[in-house]
């Protein structure tokens, strides 16, 4: 789908396939110059009960008289709209005119220019988005809506924000899809090696620098932990390495690390089989990092990104780790594996260790890690951990900023008492308490040397159910907070 933004001085003239008008509740009127009938008709259709300016309603009129229009979408919206209202009616008209034989749409309000350049690209791609890579769909199924205008209206020019804010909204929308579209295929077609194939993919079309390791250099490194996790599948590990240089070469880069278990068994300590098809999602971290990526790329701010995702499959075949053993951690310490479905910390303690090279600014990993932080925060926010109240700060600006929330959970030394081991100097996991918090306090113990946040998306990556499937997030967070960086 493409987006354009242009100033309109006639927008009711327009002639298009269907016309958004956006009406704010309690007005009973478009607030438009030289809208009178429009005005007349939607006054009209309140007193008859036919529509109501209320937030999310919507009303379809075709080939009404009062616009040049062949179809006439009336969308209620609050009075005092908010970016959490503005989402909500901009859903609705999507929704409405996904069903509609439309190829092109105009989107009009007197005001909140801003707000639609920053909301329609990813409102409008999450509601059409349709995974088919593995489907059989009818050309007929489709929908046909193919751009998306937005009208400025009462100048003759469009302000450079809103262009700007268009350009890095639809960025981001990419990279959205992108990142659902990996944690959606079957874990049989998104291996670690396709996952590293994306990743080149991604380099080559937008200038990055990749590096993709196998086996033989993960353990010239020492990822005893990484490798632990991976000895039992047959599919061969990845560690990929993305580099997206904005800014100088001395200038320390931001390092995002993403947890990529392409399936997730639980190893020896096998998970129960209902709903186990759902560990295919276990990658969401890395998927997000390549989506930011994708993003971050097409947007070009002025600062380094490195990414670093860890790709393994965590299976239960006669060489897989065992609860009880012991590995050695690219840090050099020792690791007791109680329980081998606790495998993500395992991967991701040894991208931590490689993060240092880097001397970074921030280093934020992500990972589905914790059933404990689905039961702690659901579906709403993601899970921030972190010992520094400046990046926390950050993050929760940037997840406020782009509707894709995280919430700050407690990160005390305390909590990792836990871990205490007889045998290694730290175990994998501490048992149910505070499952989330010890999990973080784990990856906390290999991030001593940086400023270092953890996300828990374990909630908020997937959806179940009828709709089940990968949302995308938390990539409108992760490119929030990176040009906040910027600036």
């Amino acid at each position: 789908m493409k987006f354009s933004i242009s100033a309109v001085k006639k927008p009711l003239q327009t002639k298009t396939d269907a016309l958004v008008v956006f009406i704010p509740e309690g007005r009973g009127a478009s607030g438009l110059a030289d809208a009178e009938a429009l005005d007349d008709l939607i006054a009209q259709l309140a007193v008859d009960g036919d529509f109501k300016a209320k937030p999310g309603s919507v009303l379809l009129l075709h080939r009404p008289a009062v616009v040049a229009a062949r179809r006439l979408l009336l969308v209620g919206l609050a009075a005092k709209p908010e970016l959490r209202d503005w989402k909500k009616s901009l859903q609705a008209a999507a929704n409405m005119l996904k069903t509609l034989p439309v190829k092109q749409a105009h989107l009009l309000s007197v005001n909140g220019l801003d707000t639609l350049a920053e909301l329609t690209p990813t409102v409008f791609s999450e509601v059409f988005y349709r995974y088919d890579t593995t489907r059989t769909v009818e050309e007929t199924d489709q929908p046909q809506l193919e751009s998306l205008h937005l009208c400025a209206v009462g100048g003759d020019a469009v302000p450079a924000r809103a262009k700007a804010m268009l350009q890095q909204a639809e960025a981001v929308a990419i990279g959205v899809r992108l990142t659902r579209e990996l944690a959606n295929l079957p874990a049989n077609y998104c291996t670690p090696a396709y996952l590293g194939e994306t990743a080149k993919k991604l380099a080559k079309a937008h200038g990055l620098d990749c590096k993709v390791l196998g086996r033989p250099e993960m353990e010239k490194l020492g990822m005893g932990s990484f490798l632990a996790v991976a000895q039992g599948s047959t599919q061969p590990p990845r560690f990929i390495v993305l580099e997206y240089r904005g800014a100088g070469k001395k200038d320390a880069p931001h390092v995002l690390v993403g947890k990529g278990v392409t399936f997730d068994t639980g190893g020896i300590s096998l998970k129960p089989g209902a709903e186990m098809d759902e560990m295919k999602f276990d990658m969401s971290g890395a998927a997000s990092v390549l989506g930011a990526f994708e993003a971050i790329a097409r947007i070009k701010p002025r600062l380094n990104v490195i990414g670093l995702i860890a790709a393994t499959e965590n299976m239960p075949d006669g060489g897989a780790v065992k609860p009880g053993d012991v590995v050695t951690s690219m840090s050099g310490q020792t690791i007791e594996i109680l329980n081998t479905d606790a495998e993500g910390r395992l991967i991701l303690c040894d991208a931590l260790t490689y993060a240092a090279r880097y001397k970074p600014k921030s280093v934020v990993d992500i990972a589905t890690l914790t059933g404990a932080c689905v039961i702690a925060l659901g579906k709403v926010n993601s899970g921030l951990f972190t010992d520094d109240d400046a990046l926390a700060q950050a993050l929760l600006d940037a997840g406020r900023a782009s509707l894709d929330p995280c919430w700050r959970m407690p990160l005390e030394a305390d909590y990792a008492e836990a871990l205490k081991s007889n045998f290694a100097d730290v175990a994998n996991i501490g048992g149910r308490p505070a499952g989330a918090i010890t999990a973080a306090c784990f990856l906390w113990r290999f991030a001593k040397d940086y400023r270092w946040a953890h996300l828990d998306i374990a909630g908020t990556a997937w959806n179940s159910g009828a709709n089940k499937g990968a949302t995308g997030r938390p990539v409108p967070l992760l490119v929030r907070y990176l040009l906040s960086q910027a600036q």
